[in-house]
């Protein structure tokens, strides 16, 4: 047989379009889960990577609400030792706060700059981060929608 009359399948990538995609909600409780391994999983769900209709350019990812963030896990000593840095903008205005002072005050800071910074660093990443909707307590106002677990 010569390669002239040989049939060959046509194989091409399926690449999604914006507002192709139908996303969902997904609820996670942060009750003693690792910081790490939390954030790690909620990237994921946030760029779409756990759809077989990823593409990089396109926000293929679901809607996340987490729960109990104030009782989210830090693991080891992480808690006393693991500084939170931000500075002013001014000459010895750098501020370190412990990542347990953290999680008391403001515990939905700790868990989205966790996902922040495992999310791409351009505007789709910046548009999947308002995705994320993080809860200190139980309790949230996303009630009537249908949420799946993560």
């Amino acid at each position: 047989m010569s390669s002239n009359t040989r049939h060959h399948l046509r194989r091409q990538t399926f690449m999604a379009k914006k507002g192709e995609v139908a996303k969902q909600w997904r609820h996670v409780d942060a009750t003693d889960v690792p910081l790490g391994r939390l954030a790690s999983d909620i990237a994921v769900v946030l760029m779409g990577k756990h759809r077989p209709e990823y593409t990089p350019h396109v926000d293929c990812g679901d809607f996340v609400i987490v729960t109990n963030a104030s009782k989210v896990g830090l693991t080891g000593n992480k808690a006393e030792q693991k500084l939170k840095l931000k500075y002013t903008g001014f000459p010895g205005g750098q501020k370190a706060e412990k990542y347990g002072d953290v999680r008391e005050r403001r515990p939905d800071i700790l868990i989205s700059d966790a996902v922040r910074r495992m999310l791409p660093k351009n505007r789709l990443g910046r548009q999947m981060l308002k995705k994320l909707k993080v809860y200190e307590g139980a309790d949230h106002p996303h009630a009537g929608i249908e949420t799946i677990a993560l």
